[in-house]
């Protein structure tokens, strides 16, 4: 039996999460006060195992601190009785749900007279920390639409295989802000950069020009294989840990040439090995 926990700021996207997880066939229930998990679990869950073969609830500020402070104990409870519990936690820059509350005029959970929407948004960050603190993936959602979170909750959390870590290879511009999402964040700025050639500007990673410029650089292929040489010596040690995501993000100036080319030749070298591989260019369109 799996149960996913979705968690993390309103506006984030904790319903496009959870609408995704039910149309991947999870019986889906927001916003479950914690007090009750425990109880969902040994009176539904286990006492009706077909209904409840996938299940994903939704887990929000809105229950009192001492309650979310209890977390780790419920979550503890939860795998004793045999639960395969993931914890998912959506974040995003203070900046970015500021404007889109002002964009849907959806009022925060926690505004009040005494707490305007960005003291609000602050709060309700400290509130779920113990939450956060527990959480099998880390998803920000600063820079990304609502197709790209649905596609990464169908691809990371419904599609993994048998159980295999989720290799997740990003690439990114630091212009536009580094992931808060990383488990890993290398810089690839230091590597020839293609944006200086005339003909190669206007292209990307992907283009066969820039992939051969790259390839004939030493630079380039030493910065490749001492990547691929780290993470083959440490995927282990978290797999040992039962971790079942990573995240490798990789940056150049732009998020165009660079990182993109070292995050496909990353996808492609682990592929042919036995994890879960996702692959995903955040400054280049969808």
């Amino acid at each position: 039996m799996k149960l996913v926990i979705v968690s993390g700021l309103s506006g984030s996207g904790k319903s496009i999460a959870l609408e995704t997880l039910e149309d991947c066939g999870y019986y889906c229930i927001d916003n479950l006060p914690v007090v009750l998990l425990d109880s969902f679990v040994r009176e539904a869950m286990l006492a009706n195992r077909d209904i409840f073969r996938k299940t994903a609830l939704g887990l929000d500020a809105r229950n009192e601190s001492e309650l979310l402070s209890q977390f780790q104990t419920s979550l503890a409870a939860m795998r004793q009785h045999g639960i395969d519990c993931e914890v998912i936690y959506l974040q995003a820059e203070p900046a970015t749900l500021l404007k889109r509350f002002s964009e849907t005029r959806r009022k925060h959970p926690l505004t009040s007279a005494m707490h305007p929407l960005s003291e609000a948004i602050e709060l309700e960050r400290r509130l779920l920390e113990p939450v956060a603190s527990m959480a099998d993936m880390l998803i920000d959602t600063t820079h990304t639409n609502v197709h790209q979170l649905r596609d990464l909750i169908t691809r990371r959390v419904d599609q993994r295989l048998n159980h295999l870590m989720s290799l997740y290879f990003m690439s990114f511009g630091f212009k536009k802000g580094t992931p808060l999402d990383a488990d890993f964040i290398f810089d690839a700025r230091c590597l020839p950069n293609p944006h200086w050639e005339p003909l190669l500007r206007s292209k990307t990673g992907r283009d066969p020009e820039v992939v051969q410029f790259l390839r004939q650089s030493n630079e380039v292929v030493r910065y490749l294989d001492d990547i691929s040489d780290f993470l083959d010596r440490w995927i282990p040690c978290f797999e040992a840990e039962n971790r079942s995501y990573l995240t490798v993000a990789i940056g150049c100036t732009g998020g165009q040439h660079r990182s993109v080319y070292l995050v496909d030749a990353l996808g492609k070298r682990f592929q042919k090995g036995t994890h879960d591989i996702l692959v995903r260019h955040r400054e280049l369109p969808a």
